[in-house]
C-alpha cells in the first residue's frame, strides 16, 4: 500500500468515522473498537431492530422443564418443506434474546482496519460493546458460557458452564448462542488444513460407512472429498458434514484441529463430543462472533500479519495455502441459502424485507429465474434483484429451532460502493420465533426460517459499511 493510497483511504473513512485505525503495511493490525464509532453504530443497529418483539411459538412451561429444545443439527430442506406452516399464535418473548454480532472492516487488500463486537442479552438489553485488544483482535473481557435453552428460559438468560477457563472475573457474562450450521466453517477449515498437510486428498473418494447409522447423517456413500466439502457449505447438507467430521476422526485429528484454533488466537472455536463412528452429534460446538469473524478474515486472506495472538504468534493468511483459501472462498461465494442477513432468494416479496443486497449465485437459478438448492425450492424470480445487487456475500447460514446464524465476507460488485468486510451474527431466535403478523409461506416452497429482523440488521450493517466506502 503506498502512502498516497493510505492517505486516500484515511480520508474516505474519516468522512464517516474519524476514529478508525489504519493498518501499517508490514505489522500486525492496529485497530480500535471500544467506544469508537463503528462499534457504537453496530450497537445502535442491533438495538434498533427490537429483537425482543418477536413471538415465541414454544414459550417455556415450568411444568415441562428442564427440556432442551435445541436441535443440534439443521433440519434438511426436505424436512422443512414438509413441516406445518409456521404459526403466529405464540406469546411475546419473555426477555431480551441473546445475540452476538461482530464486524471487521477491511481495506481493498484484505487488511483489517476496524473491528466491532456487540452482545445483546437479558443482562444487556441495550447492547454492550466488547472491548477488543488492538493487534490481537481478541478480548479477555467476556465470560463466555455454553448455550442451554432451559437455562436461558428459566435462569434469566444466564448460563452455568464456562467455555473458557480463567474468565470468572470478566465483566461481561454472556451465553454464546449455538452456531447451528455455521459450525461447518470449522469442519471446512479442519479438512483444508489437513489437505495442506498432505493427510487428505480432496480429489480422492471417501467411503462413508457410518457405524452406527444415524438418521441425520444418512447411509453409506462414496463421494469425492471435494464434493462433500461443496455440499456441506453451499447446500448445508448434513450427510456430507457427518462424512467430513468422521473423516477427521478417522485421522485422529479433531484434538489437533481444536488446538489449532486456540494456537491461532480463536479459543472459543471448538467442535467437541462428535461421534467417531458416524460424525454425528454436533451439540458440543461453540463459536463466538469475534473468533468466527477472525476465522473468515484468515480465509479471506490479505498481505502482512492479520493479527497477533496473545502469546505473540503472528497469524497470516499462510495458515491455509492459497489453493485452500481459494477453494474455501469460492465455495462460500456459491452459497445457496441466502436467507438470513441477506434475503435475495425471496426477491420481490413484501416479507421478508431485503437484507444485505447480495447477488444470488448463477448455479442455483433456474430458467424461469427461481432458485432451487437441492430440495429447497423458492418461488421468486431473483433476476431483478440480481440486476440491482451491490455485493457478493460469501457466507454460511445455519438454523435450528432456537438458533439463527450467518457469517460471511462481503465484497462490493464492480461499480458499487467499495465496501469490504466480514460480518457474523449468532442469535437464539431460530425457527421457534416469528414476527407478529407474519404472512403464511406458499405451499411446497422453502419457508422463511427466521424473524425478518435479522435481514433488517444485515441491511443496517451494510448501510454503515457502505457509508464508509469510497463513493
Amino acid at each position: 500500500m503506498t502512502d498516497r493510497a493510505l492517505r486516500a483511504g484515511l480520508e474516505r473513512m474519516s468522512a464517516f468515522c474519524t476514529a478508525l485505525a489504519v493498518v501499517a503495511a508490514s505489522t500486525a493490525p492496529v485497530v480500535r473498537a471500544e467506544g469508537q464509532p463503528l462499534a457504537e453504530r453496530l450497537r445502535e443497529a442491533v438495538v434498533a431492530q427490537h429483537f425482543q418483539d418477536v413471538i415465541d411459538l414454544t414459550p417455556p412451561d415450568p411444568a415441562e422443564l428442564p427440556v432442551d429444545r435445541r436441535e443440534t443439527y439443521d433440519p434438511s430442506p426436505a424436512e422443512l418443506v414438509d413441516r406445518p406452516r409456521p404459526r403466529t399464535d405464540g406469546r411475546p418473548l419473555h426477555q431480551t434474546p441473546n445475540l452476538d454480532a461482530a464486524v471487521i472492516a477491511l481495506d481493498p487488500a484484505g487488511r483489517p482496519v476496524a473491528v466491532a463486537n456487540v452482545l445483546l442479552s437479558p443482562q444487556h438489553p441495550s447492547g454492550v460493546v466488547v472491548p477488543v485488544k488492538p493487534g490481537t483482535l481478541s478480548t479477555d473481557q467476556v465470560r463466555y458460557r455454553w448455550w442451554d435453552d432451559t437455562e436461558w428460559d428459566l435462569n434469566g438468560g444466564k448460563g452455568t458452564r464456562d467455555v473458557l477457563p480463567g474468565r470468572e472475573n470478566a465483566p461481561i457474562d454472556f451465553s454464546s448462542p449455538y452456531p447451528a450450521s455455521v459450525l461447518k466453517l470449522m469442519v471446512g477449515f479442519g479438512v483444508l488444513r489437513l489437505a495442506d498437510q498432505g493427510r487428505v486428498d480432496l480429489d480422492a473418494d471417501y467411503v462413508y460407512d457410518p457405524n452406527p447409522a444415524r438418521g441425520v447423517c444418512g447411509e453409506k456413500s462414496v463421494k469425492k472429498v471435494r464434493q462433500l466439502f461443496d455440499e456441506m457449505i453451499t447446500k448445508s447438507q448434513n450427510e456430507s458434514t457427518c462424512a467430513l467430521v468422521k473423516l477427521i476422526h478417522d485421522l485422529n485429528a479433531w484434538d489437533q484441529v481444536n488446538q489449532t484454533f486456540t494456537d491461532l488466537g480463536m479459543p472459543t472455536l471448538m467442535v467437541t463430543g462428535t461421534l467417531p463412528g458416524n460424525g454425528g452429534a454436533w451439540g458440543g460446538s461453540n463459536m463466538s462472533g469475534l473468533d468466527a469473524a477472525k476465522l473468515l478474515l484468515l480465509v479471506n486472506g490479505g498481505p502482512d500479519v492479520l493479527w497477533t495472538t496473545d502469546a505473540g504468534k503472528p497469524v497470516t493468511a499462510a495458515e491455509l495455502s492459497a489453493p485452500s483459501r481459494k477453494l474455501f472462498l469460492e465455495t462460500l461465494a456459491g452459497q445457496g441459502h441466502n436467507e438470513m442477513l441477506s434475503t435475495p432468494n425471496w426477491c420481490g416479496r413484501d416479507y421478508p424485507v431485503q437484507g444485505i443486497p447480495q447477488q444470488v449465485p448463477a448455479r442455483w437459478i433456474q430458467p424461469d429465474g427461481t432458485v432451487a438448492v437441492g430440495d429447497a425450492l423458492y418461488d421468486r424470480d431473483v433476476r431483478p434483484c440480481n440486476a440491482t445487487a451491490e455485493v457478493e456475500f460469501a457466507h454460511k447460514t445455519g438454523w435450528t429451532n432456537t438458533s439463527g446464524a450467518d457469517a460471511g465476507i462481503v465484497r462490493s460488485l464492480p461499480g458499487k460502493a467499495g465496501r469490504h468486510y466480514v460480518v457474523v451474527v449468532f442469535g437464539n431466535l431460530g425457527m421457534d420465533y416469528v414476527d407478529a403478523g407474519r404472512p403464511a409461506d406458499p405451499p411446497s416452497v422453502f419457508p422463511v426460517l427466521y424473524t425478518q429482523k435479522y435481514a433488517q440488521l444485515g441491511k443496517a450493517i451494510d448501510a454503515v459499511m457502505a457509508a464508509s466506502a469510497q463513493p
